[in-house]
Formats: C-alpha cells, structure tokens, sequence
C-alpha cells in the first residue's frame, strides 16, 4: 500500500534525509521518501502492517524534527 502524506512544520533538508534514513530500517517498509521542498512523505508499506508502521513513523518523526507533524 503506498500512500503520500503532508508534513507541516518540516523546517529543514537534513531533518527529511534523517528521517528518510531511519523510516528505511523499519522491516515493513518496502519503500519511503521524504522531500523537503514539497513537505511531502511518500510510503510503501506492507498492506497489513500499515497500521502499526504508521505508530512508529511518527514516533519516529517526532524524534527527529518535535514540530513536524504528518498530516493524514
């Protein structure tokens, strides 16, 4: 299942590549990509897993850049 996903308040590149970076390390992933121009995340992620892949994005996230948030 690939959805796409607005980030508001994403305030700098090498926060989107940190989270980038991390996201790819997540088993379930197949495929996730984090652009700061656009304040958008693209995922790929196995169909049944979605959910509980979606609760570690954003903890993870929040780790990373604390104002950004993922707007679905």
């Amino acid at each position: 299942m690939t959805k796409v996903f607005h980030l508001k308040d994403l305030d700098c590149a090498n926060c989107a590549a940190k989270m980038e970076h991390c996201l790819q390390k997540i088993d379930a992933i197949n495929h996730v990509s984090v652009n700061f121009l656009t304040q958008k995340m693209m995922i790929d992620v196995v169909d049944d897993e979605f959910k509980n892949v979606m609760q570690q994005v954003v903890k993870i996230c929040k780790k990373i850049e604390p104002d950004c948030k993922i707007v679905m």
